[in-house]
């Protein structure tokens, strides 16, 4: 679902954004003689039926006379909702969609909406068979050769090559470009600014109108975004919000000064032209309130436009001195008259939308630098050593003390880290435009856009020539210094939040380590270590606290010892806080003289970034309301390692500790880029409903914090969820909530046998207590319900499922694997998708699913904790050493890597080159994540500095 802070004007309305009028080119080329022509029209005159629906459904009580031919108007409802019933029967619509109208009359009005838009999209996914062939308006992948690091950050990232398919346009609605009452056209802009073909802009724009989740656009739409990835989608949907807002200031800006009587016909044309905050704030400055009148506005309240523009048409027949007026200021002398004629020029020559693309191109053949020094503040307060406040350090700021590069060769941290030092006061920032570029503009104002149409006496021209110095000097150099920081800065933005996301998703998608006891260990010296012991399963099998680096060393030894061979635990997980170091040193050597025989014990470090916040936070209150808060951190240590997403989900993405610059970058795109991350991992890994916790739970797709609220009550009264569809039962999930959750949900029958052991028949006495107002529901058990396949494909899996002569008995099996690994290979992906009506990409993620063991987790493929028995430090190290390591944490400048001396070492990114990346790494614009294991060489150790360069030579994998 879209983000809580999207625009109200564009996203809160269902309904496509395209016209019925658009090109061609944009329909998929389909034969007449197939199965999916047919059946569109049908639900072309499915979606007339709205009109009967809000006739049914009058909002405002009505008198008992009105209130009469209500019944008959359901009942028509009704007739036309089994009607269609019958048609979707007839051709094959996933069962799931049509239990949806089985429900009492009061309900049917709303759910037939959502019915129709089902099998709409059901349709559209699943009538048009995806081609073999290659077409024109195919997305294809660029050649790999645009990976560097020195060249702004790509407009679009996908992680896999689109196989070939058919673009195809979800049927319009309200055109959204209407609504935003703009003269630019919306789905092209947004397809220029973002890198994506026009169709893929109008489907995602649908998409998200309709209030699709990116995890569930990215998982079940994929033919209708062209397999973009969830990056590249949420990077439409900020550009998207962008345009969206621009609209919306712009029409507040154009009802305020309507309202103030001063807007013109010009004046609304050039407001709607603005496809930028900075464009707007350029022809919106003048008009704010608050604000002095400009110059150009005095000059034409004194009647002075008309002289103007006669200079420029007819200054044969111009004579400045019946203008003067001695009486009144500003036209008392030739002088004052000259100079406001030349403001007004002025200003009409800075708004000009073909001379200030004019100057933009000559400043990019140009070099253009951005360039910083100590400002003069710093300097003085540096001096000043009598003050009583500190003065500031800007020996931080040394590397931009005198500081000069070419806008086009900045780098992100460069840009982002000098920000920072202007808004500290400690630098001072200017844009150098060369001068040639204003003698080139001046000439061509002159000569040929603002050339006089007719003989202009020297006087006049020299008005002229002032007017456009003037205005390349006051208004325009000013204008493009504004445009070049803001360009910079929301691409360092951009590319950090970025790289946030990038760390965040393998940090969170990191392999659990299941089967094991774990002794989770969070490290101190004074008060002691903190110790948590938790069973396969996370559950608390015994806290403690031990003092391992005072004099009683060998006590606690022997404590430690006990309590491992007790509970049989040969992992411990240290947390990388105060005391690590001593803390894992006292482990190795224990490890290392065969103290805690006949256990093999094994250790590892992991971040214990947010723990203490987590400790002292309501839901670790809520979730251990004995313990004390150090305990609880030692507990949630040892789980991060157990079950990684679960663990970090209870914690702010932004206290997760990764990535760089986090304060210098927009919060709230920050914070919306990291929920939908967090939202993206944990949908896509699943949650089993009937364990998962309440906080998990809020972050599947579809649903929020009062949803899962919702869902554990239920559990909690009602007892386990025996298939998907009974998650219609719980109060506040509605149909689209359902749509978007359910293929993200898992219904594991072990965990019900396991968890819920005791009296199956008086759950499902309860549970038929609770369905009397939906006996379409049913109570039993769905193997499809434990796989990644979403309830509206159903049908066509049991169709799949019948033609291979399999059963859902054996979901998961090895036969059943080699049964549809055999059909595909013998008839082909495209053949049978097009045989079952449905997509290619819908068949595939069925076959997934059949074919998935049960239990199946897509973090197995992901990377694990390094455990180890061993400890190196940094006096070990000498330059050339050869090490492998795993990577920490990644910035705008280079990866963090963790090599096993207790300080990570740094690989600078001009030492991650392209023939050092596998293949599949190198569009990525660092191409290293936390959790990746690489082969390093040792290129300066700096003990004074407490500092470690790396060169990196190698991914492994």
């Amino acid at each position: 679902m879209i983000r809580s802070c999207k625009l109200s004007l564009c996203l809160s309305r269902s309904g496509c954004p395209v016209s019925e009028e658009e090109p061609e080119e944009w329909l998929p080329e389909v034969k007449e003689k197939t199965k999916g022509r047919g059946r569109l029209k049908k639900d072309e005159a499915a979606e007339k039926k709205p009109a009967v629906k809000r006739a049914a459904k009058p909002k405002e009580p009505k008198p008992k006379a009105v209130r009469k031919p209500r019944a008959p108007r359901a009942t028509k409802v009704k007739k036309a909702v089994d009607e269609k019933k019958e048609d979707e029967k007839n051709e094959g619509i996933v069962p799931q969609v049509e239990s949806l109208h089985e429900v009492k009359v009061k309900e049917e009005v709303s759910l037939c909406a959502f019915s129709i838009s089902t099998a709409t999209t059901g349709v559209l996914l699943g009538e048009e068979p995806s081609s073999s062939k290659p077409t024109s308006m195919v997305k294809k992948e660029e050649p790999e050769d645009d990976f560097t690091f020195d060249e702004p950050a790509q407009k679009k990232q996908k992680t896999i090559t689109a196989p070939q398919g058919r673009p195809i346009k979800l049927k319009s609605g309200n055109s959204l470009g209407d609504e935003l009452q703009m003269t630019w056209d919306l789905i092209k802009v947004l397809a220029e600014k973002s890198g994506v073909k026009e169709w893929v802009c109008s489907n995602i724009v649908n998409l998200l109108r309709d209030e699709n989740t990116i995890p569930f656009i990215v998982r079940y739409r994929k033919e209708l975004i062209n397999h973009m990835d969830a990056d590249a989608v949420r990077d439409v949907q900020l550009v998207l919000e962008e345009l969206c807002s621009v609209a919306k200031k712009s029409q507040s800006i154009t009802q305020t000064l309507k309202k103030e009587g001063v807007l013109t016909s010009e004046l609304e044309q050039a407001l709607q032209n603005c496809r930028s905050a900075d464009d707007l704030d350029h022809v919106y400055a003048p008009y704010k309130k608050g604000s002095k009148l400009t110059k150009a506005r005095r000059a034409k309240q004194l009647g002075l436009e008309a002289a103007a523009l006669a200079l420029l048409h007819s200054p044969q027949t111009l004579d400045l001195h019946s203008w003067i007026k001695p009486n009144t200021e500003g036209l008392s002398t030739l002088e004052e008259v000259s100079t406001g004629v030349e403001q007004i020029l002025a200003d009409m020559i800075a708004k000009d939308g073909e001379t200030l693309t004019y100057v933009r191109s000559l400043c990019d053949r140009s070099n253009v630098t951005l360039q910083s020094t100590v400002s003069k503040t710093a300097l003085k307060e540096q001096q000043q050593t009598d003050q009583k406040s500190k003065p500031k350090d800007i020996s931080k700021f040394s590397l931009y003390s005198e500081f000069s590069c070419n806008i086009q060769r900045i780098q992100h941290h460069q840009t982002l880290a000098i920000n920072r030092g202007e808004n500290l006061k400690i630098l001072s920032v200017k844009v150098n435009i060369p001068d040639w570029v204003k003698t080139d503009f001046c000439r061509w104002c002159v000569s040929v856009r603002w050339r006089p149409q007719g003989f202009a006496r020297p006087e006049l021209m020299k008005i002229l020539n002032a007017a456009v110095e003037d205005s390349y000097k006051r208004l325009i150099m000013p204008l493009l210094c504004r445009g070049y920081r803001t360009k910079l800065t929301t691409s360092a933005e951009k590319e950090s939040i970025a790289m946030f996301v990038r760390n965040l998703r393998q940090r969170l998608l990191m392999c659990p380590v299941r089967g094991r006891v774990i002794l989770g260990v969070d490290p101190g010296y004074r008060h002691g270590c903190k110790l948590a012991i938790l069973s396969p399963t996370s559950q608390i099998l015994h806290t403690d606290v031990v003092y391992l680096h005072g004099s009683g060393r060998n006590r606690e030894a022997d404590k430690l010892r006990h309590l491992m061979l007790e509970y049989s635990c040969q992992t411990v997980v240290i947390g990388n806080g105060t005391a690590c170091r001593e803390t894992e040193a006292f482990f190795a050597d224990l490890i290392k003289n065969g103290f805690f025989r006949p256990l093999d014990v094994s250790y590892c470090i992991t971040s214990e970034a947010g723990a203490s916040i987590y400790s002292v936070s309501p839901e670790a209150v809520k979730e251990m309301p004995d313990l004390d808060p150090n305990l609880r951190s030692a507990v949630s240590i040892g789980r991060r390692v157990q079950d990684p997403l679960a663990e970090l989900v209870k914690i702010a993405p932004k206290h997760i500790g990764i990535g760089t610059y986090q304060h210098d970058v927009s919060q709230s795109l920050l914070k919306a880029a990291l929920d939908g991350v967090v939202q993206e991992c944990v949908s896509f890994v699943g949650v089993d409903i009937n364990i998962c916790s309440e906080t998990l739970m809020r972050h599947v797709a579809g649903l929020n914090a009062g949803r899962a609220r919702s869902i554990v009550e239920w559990r909690e009264k009602n007892g386990p969820f025996l298939n998907r569809e009974q998650l219609k039962l719980v109060k506040g999930l509605g149909p689209k909530s359902f749509q978007q959750c359910a293929g993200f949900v898992r219904i594991n029958p072990e965990s019900i046998r396991r968890y819920w052991p005791a009296a199956p028949t008086q759950m499902l006495s309860n549970q038929a207590k609770c369905s009397k107002t939906s006996s379409s529901i049913s109570n039993h058990p769905n193997p499809l319900d434990q796989t990644c396949i979403h309830p509206e494909s159903y049908g066509i899996a049991m169709r799949f499922l019948s033609q291979i002569g399999g059963s859902l008995d054996q979901l998961g099996s090895a036969e059943l694997r080699q049964q549809v690994e055999s059909s595909v290979r013998r008839s082909g992906l495209e053949a049978l998708a097009q045989y079952l009506n449905t997509s290619a990409e819908t068949l595939q993620l069925i076959v997934d699913g059949l074919t998935q063991p049960p239990g199946f987790d897509i973090r197995q493929d992901f990377e694990q904790a390094d455990f180890k028995q061993g400890i190196v430090s940094m006096g070990d190290l000498h330059e050339g050493m050869v090490l492998t390591g795993r990577v920490e944490n990644t910035a705008l400048f280079g990866a963090f890597v963790d090599i096993g001396v207790g300080r990570s070492g740094l690989i600078p990114k001009r030492y991650i080159t392209l023939e050092k990346l596998p293949v599949d790494k190198r569009r990525r614009s660092l191409a290293l994540g936390p959790g990746e294991r690489v082969e390093v060489r040792v290129m300066d150790v700096d003990l004074q500095r407490n500092r470690i360069c790396l060169d990196l030579i190698r991914v492994l994998r």
